[in-house]
């Protein structure tokens, strides 16, 4: 059985989060991404996870050796042995750098299929997400009133909680979260194109447009 490792490349609020659970659950594979990793960490007490709440605890960024660290250990697991979803990391190149090399150390005698999915979509489309984008406070689910808005306003589907809009959800906000993400992440885009595993998904559209896309992308 070749292993498939997944990782997801795309501006904020351009849908990986929607389609990479949804795939996860299609594959059978683990959704892996940084910030449940972190969090179950430090609420298990590790040594990682004190660690990473110290810098947590002072609103500075988590060093990426220690967030490495913590990845190495989740894609060694018995349940990442057939593949993963990864989504929300490498964030940079460095952090790129680190996967290939856990990933050859990991992967050693098995036969693998790596691709790097880039979430190409419209500017403004992003936008009008962002600013109406809601999600559920207590199970993650995440929601938006333009585009996939709750069965009844304001309330999880899942789960009954009130729903909650960040506070720096705003058109101001995002245009600052889209320049610092084209000017640290999109290099990730050529690293992965130069390396010959980057698949660009058209991420227009109604989520199960985009989501026919994808299938044929991680089928291929």
């Amino acid at each position: 059985m070749i292993k498939k490792e997944l990782i997801f490349l795309g501006p904020p609020a351009c849908g990986k989060g929607t389609q990479t659970n949804r795939l996860s659950e299609y594959l059978g594979f683990p959704h892996v991404d940084t910030g449940s990793l972190l969090r179950a960490e430090i609420a298990n007490g590790t040594e990682e996870g004190k660690f990473a709440k110290s810098f947590i605890d002072k609103g500075q960024l988590v060093p990426a050796d220690l967030v490495g660290k913590i990845i190495a250990k989740k894609l060694a697991g018995d349940d990442c042995r057939n593949g993963y979803v990864l989504d929300g990391y490498p964030r940079s190149l460095e952090q790129a750098e680190m996967l290939t090399k856990i990933n050859e150390e990991v992967d050693k005698g098995q036969e693998v299929s790596f691709k790097a999915i880039y979430f190409d979509i419209d500017t403004q489309i992003l936008i009008d997400r962002i600013v109406a984008r809601q999600s559920c406070p207590k199970c993650g689910e995440i929601y938006n009133k333009k585009f996939k808005p709750s069965k009844v306003e304001n309330i999880c589907d899942k789960c009954g909680t009130e729903l909650k809009t960040r506070a720096d959800d705003n058109e101001e906000t995002a245009k600052a979260r889209f320049d610092t993400y084209f000017k640290e992440t999109a290099p990730l885009v050529k690293f992965y194109e130069d390396k010959g595993v980057l698949y660009k998904l058209d991420a227009n559209g109604e989520i199960d447009e985009v989501w026919d896309r994808l299938i044929k992308i991680v089928n291929a």
